[in-house]
C-alpha cells in the first residue's frame, strides 16, 4: 500500500503529463523560431542559398542605421499611445460606468457602453484600417467636417503626410486600446466591495476622492497586468503601421517591427531583419521581467 507522501509523488507526476502538449507547441512554435532568428542574425542571407555567416556585422550596422533608431524612437510614442493614455482613459471610464453610470441608468446601459468599447478589439485590423484610412483621406470624414463647419484650411493629408501620419496612427491605436483597459478594469472593479464606496460617500468623498483613494489601490493587481500586457504590444505594435501607413510616409510612422518586415521581404537582408528582432525581443522580454519583479516585490510588502 502506497504511502500518503508516496501517492503525492505519483499525482505530481502524473500532472506532467499534462504539460507535454503545451511545452511542445512551446517549442514548435516559439522556441525554435527563435533560436533559428537568431543563428540567421550573425549571418548575410537573402532568403535563398545557403547563408553566410557574418559575425557581429548585422548588429555593426544597426548602431550606424538611422532607420533603426527613428524606429525605435516611434515606439517610445507608441507606448504613450498603447499603454499610457488607454490605461488612463479606461480606468476613468471604467469607473464612471461602474460607479455613476450603472448606478444612475442600470446595468444595461453601463454595459452598452461597455460593450460599444469594446468593440474595436474585435474588428478585424484590416477591417478598422479601412475605417479609418477612409476617415484620415483629403477627402475623408474628417475634412469633410472641417470644411462644413468653416475650418476647411486645417484640412490636411493626415495619413500622406510626415507631420500627422503618426499622431493619425496613435490615435487609432488608442481606440483600438482603451476597450481592453475598460473591460479589465470593470471585471476588477465587480471584486471591490461595494461597503468601502458606501462608506467613503458618507463620509463626503465625491468620485475623484473614491477614485483616488479606494478604486485605484484595490485595482493595482489589474492596473498591473493591463500596464504590462499593453506595454508588450506597444514593442511589437505592427498590424496598425502595416495597414495604415507602412511605415511611411518618409518613414515617418516605421516601428522596428514592420523595419524587421521590409528588411525580410523587400531588401531581402534577412540576416539584418533578423538581428532586428533580435534586439526588439531582448529588450521586450527584459522589460517584462522587470516588471515581474516590481510586482513580486510589491506583493510581497503587502
Amino acid at each position: 500500500m502506497a504511502t500518503p507522501n508516496t501517492a503525492s509523488t505519483e499525482d505530481k507526476r502524473s500532472y506532467y503529463l499534462y504539460l507535454i502538449p503545451g511545452v511542445l507547441g512551446f517549442c514548435a512554435i516559439v522556441l525554435l523560431p527563435q533560436i533559428a532568428n537568431l543563428a540567421l542574425s550573425f549571418t548575410a542571407w537573402k532568403g535563398v542559398g545557403i547563408p553566410r555567416f557574418v559575425g557581429l556585422q548585422n548588429y555593426e550596422r544597426m548602431l550606424s542605421d538611422g532607420q533603426f533608431w527613428g524606429s525605435m524612437s516611434h515606439t517610445l510614442l507608441f507606448v504613450i499611445s498603447m499603454t499610457i493614455i488607454p490605461v488612463v482613459f479606461g480606468l476613468v471610464l471604467a469607473a464612471l460606468l461602474f460607479d455613476y453610470i450603472r448606478d444612475q441608468f442600470g446595468e444595461t446601459v453601463s454595459s452598452l457602453f461597455r460593450a460599444a468599447f469594446y468593440l474595436p478589439q474585435i474588428l478585424p485590423i484590416t477591417a478598422a484600417g479601412v475605417l479609418w484610412g477612409w476617415i484620415f483621406n483629403p477627402v475623408g470624414v474628417i475634412n469633410i467636417i472641417l470644411k462644413g463647419v468653416g475650418l476647411g484650411a486645417l484640412s490636411q493629408n493626415w495619413l500622406g503626410d510626415a507631420t500627422y501620419a503618426l499622431p493619425a496612427v496613435s490615435l487609432v491605436i488608442v481606440w483600438i486600446q482603451v476597450g481592453y483597459c475598460l473591460v479589465v478594469f470593470m471585471a476588477g472593479l465587480s471584486r471591490i466591495d461595494p461597503a468601502l464606496y458606501e462608506a467613503a460617500e458618507l463620509d463626503g468623498a465625491g468620485w475623484w476622492q473614491r477614485l483616488v483613494t479606494i478604486t485605484i489601490p484595490l485595482l493595482a493587481p489589474e492596473i498591473f497586468v493591463v500596464v504590462l500586457t499593453t506595454l508588450i504590444a506597444a514593442l511589437k505594435v505592427f498590424a496598425p503601421i502595416f495597414v495604415l501607413t507602412a511605415g511611411g510616409p518618409d518613414n515617418a510612422t516605421l516601428v522596428p517591427s514592420y523595419l524587421t518586415y521590409y528588411h525580410f521581404f523587400t531588401t531581402q537582408r534577412v540576416g539584418y531583419g533578423a538581428a532586428i528582432a533580435v534586439v526588439q525581443t531582448i529588450l521586450t522580454i527584459g522589460l517584462a521581467v522587470i516588471f515581474l519583479r516590481f510586482q513580486s516585490r510589491q506583493a510581497g510588502r503587502e
